[in-house]
């Protein structure tokens, strides 16, 4: 039985930790409280003054600043943020809540285990790439579609946050965001080496895939050097388009078959820094990936031509083109995480559930056609899909589209951020505003809404009002009006019919 270490972090908390490495990374060794709800993370290496500072900043002013706010409570779950500073044996070192369960490997991988996975973290390497999930993962650690744009939302949430309070993550990559494709959960990890403008540099350049082209271009300048560009909320953007494009489609948006040049090493510099290109460029097509040369376990991901970028929906799509085509060598116009975290939530509500029951990914972005299928596994859309188109009143009192739509099936959940116009679904929501308001159901096919908790739901049409517990049949043009509300939306219901 390992010994107890009982010490005071520098702003005076109590803290334990049994004297026994658990784990050990590049720079820290890990040590788990007896009751494992947190850990101690030490340094192996004396740390100099600055990096000091940076730790109690991190631990103090920069935590306060996010989880003192309202909905603080929410980021507990998206960042595994260091609670306290501590000092032991002439090593400094950080103490950290412990991963929840799951964030661990519970089936681990193929073949009873054979890789050994089960009951370490889920690392998000595991899940970004179409070969490590069909060639390794247990079928029940994978997840589906609909939770990868869940954890998709969860990420940018957390970005945009770091970014709000003037922070860079400086290494955001697959190794330090834990994920749970089978509840949809993310987590950012690692995050004692924030990078803060002007008073705090980074400690590292990121981890490959995810530097941005323009550190890989400059990497060889000295660190002083003003032509060399280090990691900061601008590269943050594109390891975050990364990281979106990597987990909906399983390959990485600039790893293509072209060769800058015949030697690796120098190759991987050009490919990734100055002559980096987007795989699905529209009109510069020589770093496409050649499906015939792709292992069968990334296929059908990395035949770009059967699952293109555009699978994901008209709210990403032209994110993916600002962030790979637009961006990708002009920093200025990358995506903020802001774009993305909407993006996605708009992308969540387009989503359908694939009538395939053998369909590894259960869902996918209803394409607006009169045929639409999935693109995963070609199964096509069969009955009829009401679809509600929101519009809300800016000046005048004239209602406009608000490039929102919700797609509907059965036991589809309308909530307030679908109702009105000013609410977000994020932190800030109150816990009555995370209730929904209604419910779709098909009935003796014919779609209702169910009203739950709207008082103020009025069928123009009928110019009648739709009681709490009653229904309303959702008919081809019946307009919806969820109360009379300045922010209030209004909802044209849309049938489509597959031919």
């Amino acid at each position: 039985m390992a010994d107890t270490v009982r010490l005071t972090t520098v702003d005076g908390q109590r803290v334990e930790f049994l004297d026994k490495v658990a784990a050990s990374g590049a720079m820290k060794d890990v040590y788990f409280s007896p009751d494992r709800s947190y850990v101690v993370a030490l340094f192996r290496e004396q740390q100099d003054p600055q990096a000091r500072d940076r730790l109690a900043m991190i631990a103090g002013p920069y935590r306060d600043g996010i989880f003192g706010q309202v909905g603080g409570n929410y980021w507990e779950e998206v960042f595994c943020w260091p609670t306290g500073v501590v000092e032991h044996a002439g090593r400094i070192g950080v103490v950290v809540p412990a991963y929840p369960p799951q964030f661990f490997f519970s089936h681990g991988s193929k073949n009873d285990d054979m890789l050994g996975i089960r009951g370490r973290e889920k690392e998000g390497k595991w899940f970004a790439s179409a070969h490590n999930q069909n060639r390794f993962l247990d079928p029940r650690e994978r997840g589906h579609w609909l939770n990868y744009v869940r954890i998709c939302i969860r990420l940018a949430r957390a970005v945009r946050r770091l970014h709000a309070a003037g922070l860079a993550h400086s290494d955001l990559s697959y190794k330090n965001a834990l994920i749970d494709p089978c509840t949809g959960s993310a987590c950012l990890i690692d995050l004692d080496g924030l990078v803060v403008p002007g008073k705090f540099p980074p400690d590292v350049v990121g981890t490959p895939d995810f530097i941005a082209p323009e550190v890989v271009m400059t990497a060889h300048l000295d660190r002083h050097d003003p032509a060399r560009r280090l990691p900061s909320i601008a590269t943050d953007r594109h390891a975050l388009a990364v990281l979106v494009y990597m987990y909906l489609l399983y390959r990485h948006p600039l790893r293509g078959d072209k060769v800058n040049d015949p030697d690796p090493q120098r190759d991987e510099t050009l490919s990734m820094g100055e002559r980096a290109l987007f795989i699905e460029h529209p009109s510069d097509r020589s770093n496409r990936v050649r499906p015939e040369l792709a292992r069968a376990s990334e296929l059908p991901w990395k035949d770009t031509r059967k699952i293109p970028y555009r699978v994901t929906g008209p709210y990403l799509t032209p994110l993916f083109e600002r962030a790979f085509i637009d961006g990708l060598h002009k920093p200025g116009a990358r995506p903020t995480a802001d774009d993305w975290e909407h993006a996605l939530v708009k992308t969540a509500d387009l989503l359908q559930p694939c009538l395939n029951p053998d369909c590894a990914q259960g869902w996918y972005v209803f394409d607006n056609s009169f045929t639409p299928a999935c693109p995963f596994c070609g199964t096509p859309f069969a009955g009829t899909l009401p679809i509600l188109n929101f519009y809300s009143t800016r000046r005048g009192g004239q209602f406009t589209r608000d490039d929102h739509r919700l797609m509907v099936y059965t036991d589809q959940s309308l909530f307030p951020w679908h109702v009105r116009r000013n609410l977000a679904p994020n932190e800030r929501l109150s816990a009555e505003d995370r209730r929904r308001v209604g419910y779709f159901v098909l009935h003796r096919d014919v779609w209702w809404l169910v009203n739950e908790r709207l008082p103020g739901l009025h069928d123009l049409d009928q110019d009648a009002p739709v009681p709490i517990g009653d229904r309303v049949a959702l008919t081809d043009g019946k307009r919806l009006l969820f109360s009379r509300d300045a922010d209030a939306r209004l909802a044209i219901v849309q049938l489509v019919t597959p031919r």
